[in-house]
């Protein structure tokens, strides 16, 4: 299911090239092959993908825009797992043979990508489990692999409903095979899947069969009636069995332990800092962005405590049916400052297309940027999801979900999602000739990067140039990205201490509310992602790394440092984790912290 590729797939940014083929194309054009064992690597790394992990991975290689199985599911029975677990290490101990010493620098980081993206792997089927102990990964997974079929029209409505026909029937088998494999889950784990289940027999049941209204062939419309309608059947059952039966049992423990804590930062973000240190980073970051909060806070009014502006700033928010087009509106203001200021290359001026969060995202997502894979080559569309309120919710409900998206947040997202965050950074892969790198990166790259671009278009004047004769406004404006950097500084804090049992559920909330600046709604619904998302720390954990890699490249160019070429030879790295980026544009080997 998607999950299963979320190590390899963390962002998927690239472009669409007509053939899955690595010995055709050269490592970088900024890095052209030198070494005597970088095209052995390269067609190496094309055997994983073609003869591994697409075929295991169905879901992601539509993702990605390979469609050649786009009518296949997962087989995450457990003779499947236990497959996928043997090849896994046997492409480990073929990459690990690749001698470094015989790769040219940039391919020599893509065997460290190959083996850490493996053994990531490994670590998520063998020690973390989620196949085992979490029900969610069965029932959004197969909503979530609809909806790859869905989200784009990569060829025409009868030949992806035919596909998804396919799928649906291998889905019942997925719903089974949850059955069977799911040992003692954690509470908090089936209680979200049950919370999610309602929507997702929603999704089967209206935005499905809406997004194929087009087909008329009568014979493929009762296949899919037929099929759709056996797994909104097996959903229903699937809820029932979890209330009846998984529920009164589960019992079992979410944290992962300190010890599959590190090795997951080391696989994925390749950071091996210890945790303790890490800890003591991001309190050190988390009391300045307070102290500062509470310096702009006083400025806006010193008769008030920075809660009592804080919640005045919530209250300020646009009516939830008007909230994608205060997102839309938002691009033209944000690329004039990125242009005028010469912040970055925009290589595109198509823009993403602003629509509510798909139904299986929206109980642990507030916003979030979809982008088309990198082997795409028809529907090339990216999506920015926001997640609206619910019409059945109470207005106090309600008021605490908006509370995060007021005007000056709105701002703030838009910048980490769209310009120049996510998306930009998605336009810029376009330019790699790195068929590895078009696949596998980290988070701390992505999310880092767009959470950088919320500070840094602030340090660059962006409040001023949006709000010139409105001073509060301006105060408004970084107060909100400040109250962001506060909930990525606590998810730090909170990821670790849950999963290494310094801190229970309820402390986690608290924690978000108390040093975080969030509602206890926020907080709750933050806590239950960190839950299942240990090293949501990524944001201000790649915010930091990119500070330091800025600050070291400005002290070694001095006077002829220039943001616009920082940020576009960034880019040129594609989202590797730091310390290769630093590794290209540094040559150094010291840690990115």
């Amino acid at each position: 299911m998607p999950k299963l590729s979320r190590t390899l797939l963390c962002a998927a940014l690239s472009l669409a090239l007509p053939t899955f083929a690595f010995a055709q194309t050269a490592p970088s054009a900024t890095a052209p092959v030198q070494g005597k064992g970088d095209e052995a690597l390269m067609s190496l790394a094309e055997g994983y993908f073609n003869q591994f992990y697409f075929p295991s991975n169905p879901t992601a290689a539509t993702s990605a825009g390979v469609h050649r199985y786009d009518g296949q599911l997962e087989d995450v029975s457990r003779k499947g797992i236990d497959a996928q677990v043997r090849q896994l290490r046997a492409w480990e101990a073929r990459f690990a043979a690749v001698k470094p010493g015989d790769l040219s620098q940039q391919v020599a980081g893509d065997r460290e990508l190959l083996l850490n993206s493996v053994r990531g792997t490994l670590l998520t089927l063998t020690t973390i489990k989620p196949w085992e102990k979490n029900p969610d990964f069965y029932s959004s997974g197969v909503a979530g692999s609809a909806f790859t079929l869905m989200a784009r029209k990569f060829a025409a409505p009868e030949e992806r409903i035919r596909a998804l026909i396919s799928r649906e029937r291998h889905m019942l088998d997925t719903l089974a095979a949850a059955r069977v494999n799911l040992v003692n889950p954690p509470r908090i784990y089936t209680e979200i899947a049950l919370e999610q289940l309602p929507g997702l027999v929603d999704f089967f049941r209206n935005d499905v069969p809406a997004a194929f209204a087009d087909v008329k062939d009568a014979d493929l419309r009762r296949e899919f009636d037929a099929s759709n309608g056996a797994v909104i059947k097996a959903l229903g059952d699937y809820q029932n069995w979890m209330k009846t039966d998984l529920l009164p049992r589960s019992k079992g423990d979410f944290r992962i332990g300190a010890d599959a804590y590190r090795k997951k930062l080391a696989y994925d973000e390749m950071v091996d800092t210890p945790l303790d240190r890490l800890l003591a980073i991001d309190m050190e970051n988390m009391r300045a962005n307070q102290a500062e909060f509470a310096k702009v806070a006083k400025e806006l009014d010193p008769t008030k405590t920075p809660a009592q502006v804080l919640a005045e700033l919530a209250a300020d928010h646009p009516p939830g049916d008007k909230l994608l087009d205060t997102f839309r509106a938002s691009f033209d203001k944000l690329i004039g400052f990125i242009e005028a200021k010469g912040i970055i290359t925009i290589p595109s001026k198509v823009r993403p297309i602003v629509e509510e969060t798909p139904p299986f995202m929206r109980a642990t997502t507030f916003a979030s940027m979809d982008t088309p894979g990198p082997f795409e080559s028809v529907a090339k569309e990216a999506y920015f999801n926001v997640t609206l309120p619910e019409a059945s919710w109470d207005k106090q409900r309600t008021d605490e979900f908006m509370a995060q998206f007021s005007y000056p947040v709105i701002s703030s997202v838009a910048v980490h999602e769209a310009y120049p965050g996510h998306y930009v950074q998605f336009l810029w892969m376009h330019n790699l000739n790195d068929p590895v790198r078009k696949l596998i990166g980290c988070s701390s790259n992505a999310e880092g990067w767009a959470h950088y671009s919320e500070q840094m278009m602030l340090d660059e004047g962006f409040a001023q140039a949006l709000y010139p004769d409105d001073p509060r406004q301006q105060k408004l404006l970084k107060l909100g990205q400040l109250q962001d950097a506060l909930l990525r500084n606590a998810r730090f804090v909170v990821g670790i201490k849950l999963h290494t049992g310094q801190m229970t559920f309820d402390e986690a909330v608290d924690f978000f509310v108390r040093e975080g600046y969030q509602s206890r709604g926020v907080g709750t619904i933050e806590t239950k992602r960190g839950t299942s998302d240990p090293t949501y720390l990524y944001y201000t954990l790649g915010k930091l790394e990119i500070l330091k890699l800025r600050a070291d490249v400005q002290k070694k160019q001095g006077a002829s440092f220039d943001l616009h070429r920082f940020h576009d030879d960034f880019m040129r790295q594609g989202f590797a984790p730091i310390k290769l980026v630093r590794k290209a544009m540094l040559q150094d080997d010291s840690s990115p912290l």
